[in-house]
Order: C-alpha cells, then sequence, then structure tokens
C-alpha cells in the first residue's frame, strides 16, 4: 500500500463548502447589471477553473470582454464582504486535517479560487493544519496546469512516500493527471461521479471517512 504525504487538497467543494456565497456574490453582480442570474445549481458547473471563468459561464454569452471585468470587479467586491455568510467545512474534515498534522502529515491546497480568499478562509476555518496554500495570482497558471501542485508536491515530499491530489471535479483530477501523481476524487462537493471517473483517479471518497482510509491506509491503527 502506497504511503501518501503531503496531501494537496482543492478548496471549494473539497476543503469547504463555498457555492452558497459564491453564488449569492454571482447572482448580486448579475442583477447590478440586469442580467439573469441562475440558481445555486447552477453554479456548481460555473465554478472550478477560477473567478475569471465563474464570471465568463454566469454572464450571457454575447458579453464584451469590458463587460465581464466590470462583472468581475462588482463580484469581488460583494464575495470580499461576504464570502463566510454561508460557507463551511466539510463535516469530518476539520478534524482529518488536524489528525494529519498529528500523523506528521502534510497538508496543502492548491486552488484557482483567488489567493487572498483563499488564505483569509482557510485560515479561518483551518489554522495552521494546512501547510501551504497557493491560490490564483502567485504567479503559477490556474489548474488544470500542474505548476503549482507539482511545486507543493516536490517542497514536502516525505521519504519513501507519494503524493495525493484531493479535489471534487474533473479540473481537479486532470491537474493530478498533467502532474503525474495519484489522485482521489471526492463525491461531497459541486460535480459527479462520472465527471470524476472519466479522468479515472486512483481513489474516489464517497465522504471524509473513506478518504481518512485511503490516506492512512495501515496507519489507521496506530492512534484512536
Amino acid at each position: 500500500m502506497k504511503k501518501y504525504d503531503p496531501i494537496i487538497f482543492d478548496l471549494d467543494g473539497t476543503l469547504l463548502n463555498t457555492l452558497g456565497d459564491l453564488a449569492a456574490a454571482g447572482n448580486y453582480a448579475l442583477g447590478q447589471f440586469g442580467f439573469p442570474v441562475h440558481t445555486e445549481d447552477e453554479f456548481r458547473y460555473f465554478v472550478g477553473n477560477g473567478i475569471p471563468k465563474l464570471i465568463e459561464r454566469m454572464c450571457p454569452p454575447s458579453s464584451a470582454p469590458e463587460t465581464l471585468e466590470r462583472v468581475h470587479t462588482v463580484f469581488g467586491e460583494y464575495y470580499e464582504l461576504h464570502k463566510a455568510d454561508r460557507t463551511k467545512p466539510y463535516a469530518g474534515m476539520t478534524e482529518l486535517l488536524s489528525e494529519l498534522k498529528e500523523r506528521g502529515i502534510t497538508a496543502v491546497c492548491n486552488t484557482n479560487k483567488d489567493h487572498a480568499f483563499s488564505e483569509t478562509l482557510l485560515r479561518s476555518f483551518y489554522g495552521d493544519t494546512l501547510a501551504e496554500i497557493v491560490g490564483a495570482g502567485l504567479g503559477y497558471n490556474v489548474k488544470p496546469d500542474p505548476a503549482a501542485a507539482l511545486y507543493l508536491a516536490e517542497k514536502y515530499l516525505a521519504d519513501s512516500a507519494v503524493p495525493l491530489y484531493v479535489g471534487d471535479s474533473g479540473v481537479d483530477m486532470q491537474t493530478a493527471a498533467n502532474a503525474g501523481i495519484d489522485a482521489c476524487g471526492v463525491l461531497w462537493g459541486f460535480r459527479d461521479r462520472a465527471e470524476l471517473e472519466e479522468l479515472k483517479p486512483a481513489h474516489i471518497a464517497e465522504n471524509v471517512e473513506a478518504l481518512r482510509k485511503i490516506i492512512l491506509g495501515k496507519q489507521i491503527q496506530i492512534l484512536p
């Protein structure tokens, strides 16, 4: 059985359920321009490739680049004020990250979310249980480009171990494939099993306890 360390987590739909606040910010921005709004469920498929792509997907298809920029600005201003109104950790994730740290397994985050938003949200919910967070705007191309994942994998690679990339979307699975590392798709996030399985990840986890078993393997009996 492989020893996984570090564990590279996606953010939206993996570490935190951010959908409600993203949808609220998106619909607020759309409303300011008189554009049609969307259901929260529709936003599941807008998220995943960074905020610029989210803006493009939620706006009318004929929107000019300058309009998209203006919508992006309004979205960002609203989201800055309301990014934690409904956002919360997925059940069991706080305990998992704490256990990984206790066991000496490094957890990090690679997200397409703007870095400033990512740092604020993740530190407020998870403190120092994440060794490093790499969000959009730090000089790496957005996922599925593997550069940030490779940086984290190489920096924190433990002896006799391999990295594991954990995410809820096809973008995450493709990122892991592009980086040449194992992936675990999770089913509690924004996308479905079919999207994850299409990219043939090494693992699928239906819940956080299943993910825990995948990460810890034979170590799981060492601590209660």
